[in-house]
């Protein structure tokens, strides 16, 4: 986009402001804190923006096309129907003004929605100055002119964590976070995820091969397509991977339906299967848990398959029980689930598998839910559709809580 400013702010009394070249190429890594929200299971990061540097907490959703927050939290200057920000906000979404003629008089309508309540509300797009912290000495950048975000009623604020005030979305969008970072910095259009069960990071970097997380996990991952899905077109901006097939322990799974396209999420807790999937699974986990001696115990909601922890040894990786491996584009290619994120700890008594029946209508046959994904560091290259995920840090006796990052307070700019 022509016209960008960058304005690096340093957390001394001095303002620096200097113009957006198309050849500068982001140096240092941008980092948003992530934390577990307790009792919605929903993960959150806090950003800074307009002129107050205003924080607002907001729910990551890993496939959301875009950034949204309520009306009454949202600044900034609303955006016309005939501009080339409104087009772009509307390019997978189609043009709602039904063949009427765009005038600069009129305000972009677009349509916000809360995925995990599956309720969306005509908002307006706005334009809005945008903080985030850079690796380098604490200092903060601002990008403006290029910070997007749509401003929705109050009311679509209802399913989400306490104190949130809207989603983040980080999908396949033309104003996405990610897209648009890329597009202010002229760099690549990727970034990496590391969630916890506390506290985790979002890192925006132009290379790995000096990325914030160091030489040994960037140099760890294992690299898979990210699938374009053939699903709704409402799900184009969502991640997909290619699951071939599920082996328990080193069994494969006999399934009748194939597995296709599956996609990844941070706004469902656990992962969720096709019902007919789900049967298959359950029934040659449970026979795999018998073979290593553990007692099946009454259900505990939602989950429908639960164990006695008593006599389980406790490990680096979690509990001692059957490793799930996700088998990807080929048989040398698999994501290996451990006991740290096949099992939820319901009490102390009781252990659960973390892995629900989503019922027979789903779009995708299965959604890997954040639970799954903790502990692990994602690398999605949107621009090369690939995503890359390290084997669980836990082996490397880390988390992806280690490289927690210090909210920036209001006080502190």
């Amino acid at each position: 986009m022509a016209g960008l400013l960058l304005q690096f702010l340093l957390l001394v009394p001095v303002f620096l402001c200097v113009q957006a070249q198309s050849s500068y190429n982001l140096a240092d890594s941008l980092l948003l804190p992530v934390t577990k929200h307790g009792a919605s299971l929903q993960y959150l990061t806090k950003i800074h923006h307009g002129n107050g540097l205003v924080p607002t907490e907001l729910v990551l959703d890993l496939g959301g096309p875009f950034l949204w927050m309520d009306s009454v939290s949202s600044s900034g200057s609303l955006i016309s129907s005939g501009s080339i920000q409104c087009l772009a906000a509307k390019s997978m979404f189609g043009d709602d003004d039904h063949g009427r003629s765009k005038s600069f008089l009129e305000i972009c309508k677009i349509f916000p929605e809360n995925r995990i309540t599956q309720m969306g509300n005509q908002g307006e797009l706005v334009d809005d100055t945008f903080f985030i912290q850079s690796k380098s000495s604490g200092s903060v950048i601002s990008v403006s002119q290029s910070f997007l975000f749509g401003s929705a009623p109050i009311s679509l604020l209802n399913g989400l964590a306490t104190g949130a005030q809207g989603m983040l979305g980080l999908g396949r969008h033309r104003i996405s976070l990610p897209s648009q970072i890329s597009a202010a910095f002229d760099s690549k259009w990727q970034f990496s995820l590391c969630l916890s069960s506390s506290n985790g990071i979002l890192v925006f970097e132009n290379r790995l091969s000096k990325s914030y997380f160091g030489p040994e996990l960037s140099q760890s991952l294992i690299y898979t397509p990210l699938l374009k899905t053939q699903l709704a077109d409402t799900s184009n901006h969502e991640y997909f991977i290619n699951l071939q097939s599920i082996r328990i322990n080193g069994k494969t799974l006999s399934l009748e339906k194939g597995l296709g396209g599956s996609k990844l999420s941070t706004i469902v807790p656990y992962t969720t299967m096709e019902s007919s999937i789900f049967a298959v699974f359950s029934k040659a986990y449970e026979k795999a848990a018998m073979a290593m001696n553990m007692k099946k115990v009454k259900s505990v909601a939602p989950f429908g398959l639960c164990f006695s922890s008593e006599g389980i040894q406790e490990t680096l990786l979690g509990p001692e029980v059957p490793a799930i491996d996700l088998v990807l584009q080929s048989k040398m290619v698999k994501w290996r689930i451990y006991g740290r994120n096949s099992m939820v700890m319901v009490s102390n008594e009781i252990m659960c598998l973390g892995f629900l029946d989503g019922g027979s209508d789903l779009k995708s046959s299965i959604t890997l839910g954040g639970y799954q994904l903790e502990d692990i560091l994602l690398h999605l290259d949107v621009g090369a559709s690939m995503l890359g995920f390290s084997p669980s840090l836990l082996l490397k006796q880390r988390s992806c809580s280690d490289f927690e990052l210090v909210t920036m307070s209001k006080e502190s700019l």
